[in-house]
């Protein structure tokens, strides 16, 4: 497991160097890229040549690169070309709300999809399973943003029992009561989308399972519906949903710019949404490589649950599943 562990990191950081690479030349040779950001304009050439000097826009690519590679080693997330912030002085707080939103739908979502997909795996066709159909189909067709409306227009407008956007009250910021009312209605319609979509792979998942030969043979031997399913069945089928959560981790952690935009939360998607109508590119930068970063973490720990999960998988065996 430990060579398995350390291939899989060298992996882990040579794919971090290679997101770099492109973010960095994907966003420097864009048409009106940083260079043209962060000269004033009107500038003679001789001034723009001196500034350009100054901020170091005048060496090559390579040096450019290197230096800010130098940088987030350390921690530097670098500036805000405009006003001279510290992008990690306005991304830490803004990821942080995020989690706290995206956590809690995430949770919710799981917590209700996971057990009911399980029941509906053992009652095929009934009217749960109709039901959760209904909702997941309702999930994946109806947009995030107008469901998000609709709930602002009826819970919050017309019975006003919810707040309609932001995170706190004004004057009740830390109050936890009040974070939870505002976080009520854009869970709701986040939870929705991961709803669907677990639902469905956990009812997929326990079904292909409940039809595998060893299962029968657990039933033809009287062992209990309710020990077959959950000690039996359960594990196996629990490999699929893992990777999709996993899949799902650059949504948790950049958050859903639609929905923090209709309620105002002040997000991870809201932010890279407004910084890339202001070309704020530093920030984009900062955004794209802490995403990756958390989710090959997270693939990571995906594939070390496979083996917790499932004793069959061999982490770095021969012919092992997360191999």
């Amino acid at each position: 497991m430990t060579e398995y562990l350390v291939r899989r990191l060298l992996q882990s950081v040579l794919v971090i160097f290679l997101i770099t690479v492109a973010t960095f030349l994907l966003i420097h040779a864009a048409p009106g890229g940083p260079t043209q950001v962060m000269l004033s304009p009107g500038l003679s050439p001789e001034a723009m040549a001196q500034q350009k000097a100054n901020m170091g826009l005048d060496k090559p690519l390579p040096v450019q690169y290197a230096k800010w590679v130098g940088n987030l080693l350390q921690g530097d997330l670098g500036y805000t070309f405009k006003n001279h912030i510290p992008v990690g002085d306005l991304l830490w707080p803004r990821m942080m709300n995020t989690l706290i939103l995206m956590g809690v739908a995430w949770f919710v979502s799981l917590v209700i999809a996971i057990p009911w997909g399980i029941y509906n795996s053992t009652r095929e066709y009934g009217l749960s399973d109709q039901t959760s159909s209904f909702i997941s189909y309702l999930g994946f067709a109806m947009p995030s943003f107008w469901f998000g409306i609709l709930l602002q227009q009826w819970l919050s407008l017309g019975l006003d029992w919810f707040p309609l956007s932001d995170m706190h009250s004004r004057g009740k910021e830390g109050d936890i009561g009040d974070l939870f009312m505002h976080l009520v209605l854009p869970v709701s319609v986040l939870a929705l989308g991961f709803l669907a979509s677990y639902m469905k792979y956990a009812r997929a998942s326990m079904l292909e399972v409940l039809d595998q030969d060893y299962i029968r043979t657990a039933r033809a031997k009287g062992v209990k519906e309710r020990k077959v399913v959950f000690r039996h069945a359960l594990r196996n089928a629990l490999i699929p949903i893992i990777t999709v959560i996993g899949l799902d981790l650059p949504i948790l952690v950049a958050g859903a710019a639609l929905t923090e935009n209709v309620f105002n939360w002040p997000g991870m998607g809201r932010f890279y949404v407004e910084n890339a109508l202001a070309r704020e590119y530093s920030v984009l930068m900062a955004i794209t490589i802490v995403t990756a970063v958390i989710v090959i973490i997270g693939n990571l720990l995906a594939d070390i649950l496979y083996a917790v999960v499932d004793p069959r998988v061999k982490l770095g065996g021969k012919g092992g599943k997360a191999a």
